[in-house]
């Protein structure tokens, strides 16, 4: 592993670890996660291989990220307060996202320190390509997990800033929430 590989892995480890303490979700809650995933995207992602089972592979870890994302946006806990949203990442939230980062930082280690010969009898032996194929799913799944995870946190977001006061038929006036709970 580079320099490159560690800063930018430590990087995104760091980024979940900022939110353990509730912070304002603003925009560089956003900005600054998905600005390390396009600089390794940008940085790793050369070729997408669609040879024999590369393909597999790569749905396979891109389905991964997706079902990290989704779970760490939904256990990212969002609270209102007054005009603005509050996030705190929780302990499962946090254990997602390390999992998910850690899988990829621990893989990659231990291809560089002796697994490199398992790794390439397992492609042979599934018919996955080339290496590029490895790097390319490895580097969507990361994609995968910091879109889907920032998109549930938006999503969730929104629903929190609609739980507005309504109107009902008689007279009293009521939250969305506790209509929905109804």
């Amino acid at each position: 592993m580079t320099s490159t590989d560690w800063i930018t892995d430590i990087a995104l480890l760091l980024v979940v670890f900022r939110q353990l303490r509730e912070g304002r979700l603003d925009v560089k809650s956003y900005v600054i996660p998905l600005g390390i995933v396009a600089f390794v995207a940008h940085s790793y992602l050369k070729t997408v291989p669609t040879a024999g089972n590369d393909l597999v592979l790569i749905g396979a870890l891109v389905a991964v990220g997706a079902a990290l994302g989704v779970a760490g946006g939904i256990y990212t806990r969002i609270r209102k307060s007054g005009t603005h949203l509050f996030i705190k990442a929780g302990a499962v939230s946090a254990t997602l996202w390390v999992l998910g980062m850690g899988a990829r930082m621990g893989f990659q280690l231990w291809v560089d320190h002796g697994g490199a010969d398992d790794v390439a009898r397992f492609s042979l032996a599934h018919q996955i390509t080339t290496q590029d194929a490895w790097v390319a799913a490895f580097v969507l799944m990361a994609l995968t997990e910091v879109v889907t995870r920032l998109g549930t946190i938006f999503l969730r977001g929104r629903m929190a800033t609609r739980e507005q006061r309504q109107p009902e038929a008689d007279g009293r006036r009521t939250t969305v929430a506790a209509q929905r709970s109804v």
